[in-house]
C-alpha cells in the first residue's frame, strides 16, 4: 500500500458538485492499494499513520501526532498511486488490486484508523474533487513495502 499524507487545516471530497464529507485540522490521505497488499501492510500503515509525529508542540517543533491533537483524517482512494511509470509516458495500473478485492481493505483500512482518529471518506470509485489546506506544507508518503 502507498498513501500520501498531506497535513491540512482542513479538506473536503465531492462527488457531483456535491461536499460528501468534510474535517478539521488533521491528515488528508490519499489511499493506493497493490495487488500483493496484506494485512500487514494495511495494520503498518495505520500505526505509522495514527503516531506521525508531524503536528507542532508548544516550542513549535513536530513532536505531536494526530491522535494527540485530536486531529481528523478524510481518506481518499486513489488506484493511480500505484502507477508504474518506468517504460513510455502512458502510466501502467497492472500492479493496482481491482475493484471489489481493493474496496474491501481500503474500509477495512478506514475502519481501523477511525478506531484512533475520527476518519472519513470519499467514495470509493467515484470521481471526485479534493480541496485540501495544505498545512506548512507538510507532505508525506508511505510506501507499506518500504518497511
Amino acid at each position: 500500500m502507498k498513501v500520501v499524507i498531506q497535513r491540512c487545516n482542513k479538506g473536503s471530497v465531492s462527488v457531483n458538485n456535491k461536499v460528501i464529507n468534510e474535517i478539521q485540522k488533521g491528515f488528508v490521505i490519499l489511499v493506493g492499494i497493490a495487488k500483493d497488499d496484506t494485512e500487514d501492510d494495511l495494520n503498518y500503515l495505520v500505526r505509522k499513520i495514527l503516531n506521525l509525529r508531524v503536528f507542532d508542540d508548544d516550542a513549535g517543533i513536530m513532536n505531536k501526532s494526530i491522535t494527540d491533537i485530536k486531529g481528523e483524517i478524510l481518506s481518499i482512494s486513489q488506484f493511480t498511486l500505484q502507477a508504474n511509470t518506468k517504460d513510455g509516458n502512458r502510466p501502467s495500473y497492472i500492479n493496482a488490486l481491482s475493484g471489489d478485492l481493493s474496496k474491501d481493505i481500503y474500509l477495512k483500512f478506514n475502519d481501523k484508523l477511525n478506531q484512533g482518529v475520527p476518519t472519513s471518506s470519499g467514495i470509493f470509485g467515484a470521481e471526485m474533487l479534493v480541496n485540501i489546506e495544505n498545512d506548512g506544507p507538510v507532505t508525506i508518503i508511505i510506501d507499506s513495502k518500504n518497511k
